[in-house]
């Protein structure tokens, strides 16, 4: 088995765009613009958004947060939105999810300028994806075949199972592997017996957010395991089972540990597996920073 580290891409990723952004400035005058609107206080969220924040200053992205209180009403959220849009110094806008609950989602992403839709999210993203024909992908679906090309891991003819279906991994991900020639398979809550279709996977992209939901008893030898799923476990029990000696470590120092998707044992039946953390989860915010920067592209035209 070997590790696919994503700190190591992501700071490859990191370095192509910072360059390319140093060498953008001298023909245009300007550097990509990113602009990320949260509402309300999510915790998580908040600590996603600051080192969002923090890498695009470091790649020299003009990067600027906007912080709306929860009880923020639809119309000012949308009209936020449609400022943005029409802001020629904003050259990618992303809506931290989850929004507080008295909002439908969609009604207020559907707001947002495709052509400045960093997150690639919306309808005709996704479209662009179905048809082979986009340059901006969802950031975490983008982060693993970045990684999977890094490693020169090739899934022509593979038979990939996706097990999640959202439209921020499960769905793009699968389309995506589908256009580089996987056979592509995807699983969710109503799939009947989850375990023998995962188990005839050359590829197991597992994206549902439940600890250790992907067995080693369901992984096939040599098969590429690709973990999404960020889970913090809180129980002593839970972390000894599906954690990390390293995690486990690091629960009795503060209280808790992080594991995936796909229970740690199953490691050794891989042929290459992404950790947890370590993995996917640091090409996120990276691949952000790569979008922001095409989308800079497409608008300066270059």
């Amino acid at each position: 088995m070997k590790k696919l580290d994503g700190k190591e891409v992501s700071a490859k990723i990191q370095e192509q765009v910072k360059a390319e952004i140093e060498s953008l400035k001298e023909k245009t005058g300007r550097v990509p613009g990113l602009t990320v609107v949260i509402v309300g206080d999510d915790p998580a969220s908040k600590i996603y958004v600051r080192s969002k924040d923090k890498m695009a200053a470091k790649l020299g992205i003009n990067s600027r947060v906007i912080r709306l209180d929860a009880e923020v009403s639809r119309q000012e959220l949308i009209g936020k939105i449609k400022e943005l849009n029409e802001d020629d110094e904003v050259d990618g806008v992303l809506v931290q999810l989850p929004l507080p609950g008295k909002f439908d989602t969609w009604d207020i992403l559907d707001h947002l300028d495709p052509g400045k839709d960093a997150d690639s999210f919306l309808p005709a993203g996704l479209g662009m994806i179905l048809l082979n024909r986009s340059r901006v992908f969802p950031c975490t679906p983008a982060g693993i075949l970045k990684i999977l090309e890094y490693y020169e891991i090739d899934v022509t003819g593979m038979d990939v199972v996706v097990v999640g279906r959202s439209f921020i991994v499960g769905k793009p991900i699968a389309a995506m592997l589908t256009n580089l020639h996987a056979t592509v398979t995807v699983c969710h809550t109503r799939t009947k017996d989850l375990p023998a279709v995962v188990r005839r996977a050359d590829m197991v992209v597992a994206a549902v957010g439940k600890a250790g939901i992907i067995g080693p008893d369901m992984v096939k030898e040599g098969a590429v395991l690709i973990d999404v799923g960020v889970n913090r476990l809180n129980k002593k029990e839970e972390v000894e089972r599906y954690c990390t000696e390293r995690q486990q470590e690091k629960f009795v120092k503060k209280g808790y540990g992080i594991c995936g998707d796909i229970h740690k044992d199953a490691y050794a039946k891989s042929s290459y597996y992404t950790p947890v953390p370590g993995g996917v989860g640091l090409m996120t915010v990276a691949m952000l920073m790569h979008n922001t920067l095409q989308l800079f592209k497409k608008r300066v035209k270059t």
